[in-house]
């Protein structure tokens, strides 16, 4: 047998986490036939403790509080790595914006709201000073699609597009879609005008169930399904935080929502392995740390969250979603020259 270093022990994912382990030598010969690592194969039972670790490391830098919950593909159940106030009810913000995105889709998978409907967006539905596209155009009336809304809510996080969905899909309405779907907790704060709200609460621990659900399929139709993860996932979503240091095919393995305001600095997510099945589930909602002005790349949790990020991609790097998972397939999508 001959003694190698292999791929986790280079980037720095060995040492005490994997102490009392056994590995396994490869032959060397099997080390250059194609298809065959001279690593061995990881498991989410050794990868676990190593992101379990790997958060409180950062929770220690930043301080403050975290409502987490994140887990491993492991069969039937997931293997969770970390949970911590995975049951605190918070203010989502724009994370809750995938939870909007589900009731409208939901609406056009019962046949009653269509993507290429249009919407009017009026001077007075858009959020002055709000983050995305609209409140850039500064001509109005103009008119869109619900596609073109959805587009803009999911990877800009454009605070307009709220308001366009609730045009179309009013708070109570969104609301009694999501506890119907079994998410009593993840609910938007209705206003006195019925297709006004604020983004509401959820918790770590159903963010999460609501991601896993997206990604098996058993929450919008197959169509609806690849819209979000495609949208989620696209090169134009949020890149400061877990996406940060990533290559542009490996950003495309991740899908991921951030929500900012006030203190607060969320991000919730799925890693998808090469083949397109998810491995990895995480729900990292941070408030009461320094710098609540800064909602930059700079801030302590976002920091925190792009080496995390890094960190999360190598660990899973050899595992492999369940044999009978959905796979999402990413369609590459190359910069253009125009013409």
């Amino acid at each position: 047998m001959t003694s190698r270093v292999n791929r986790r022990t280079a980037l720095g994912l060995g040492t005490a986490a994997t102490a009392g382990a056994v590995l396994v030598g490869t032959p060397a010969s099997a080390a250059g036939r194609p298809g065959k690592s001279a690593a061995p194969a990881a498991s989410p039972e050794l990868v676990a403790p190593r992101i379990a670790a790997a958060f409180q490391r950062e929770k220690s830098l930043t301080g403050g509080n975290w409502q987490v919950h994140l887990s491993l593909e492991n069969g039937v159940t997931p293997l969770v790595a970390v949970s911590e106030s995975a049951d605190r009810r918070v203010e989502a913000y724009s994370v809750n914006k995938i939870a909007v995105a589900v009731a409208v889709l939901d609406k056009i998978d019962r046949g009653l709201l269509a993507l290429d409907q249009r919407v009017e967006v009026a001077a007075s539905t858009v959020v002055p000073g709000g983050d995305g596209i609209f409140v850039l155009d500064t001509a109005y009336p103009s008119s869109v699609t619900v596609g073109h809304v959805l587009a803009n809510l999911l990877t800009v996080s454009d605070d307009t597009a709220s308001r366009l969905c609730g045009l179309v899909c009013p708070a109570a309405e969104i609301n009694r879609t999501l506890t119907a779907k079994g998410f009593p907790n993840t609910q938007v704060q209705p206003l006195s005008d019925p297709h006004r709200f604020y983004l509401g609460t959820s918790t770590a621990r159903e963010t999460h169930a609501l991601l896993r659900a997206l990604v098996a399929g058993t929450l919008l139709s197959p169509s609806s399904t690849a819209l979000v993860l495609k949208l989620l996932r696209a090169p134009v979503a949020f890149t400061d935080g877990i996406r940060r240091t990533m290559s542009s095919a490996e950003r495309a393995r991740v899908a991921t929502k951030a929500g900012w305001f006030v203190d607060a600095r969320h991000e919730a997510g799925v890693v998808f392995d090469t083949t397109g099945a998810a491995v990895l589930t995480y729900v990292l909602f941070a408030d009461g740390q320094a710098d609540r002005d800064n909602f930059g790349a700079t801030h302590p949790v976002v920091q925190a969250r792009a080496r995390l990020g890094r960190f999360l991609l190598d660990a899973t790097a050899q595992l492999r979603g369940t044999a009978d998972a959905p796979r999402h397939r990413v369609a590459r999508q190359r910069p253009s020259n125009g013409g």
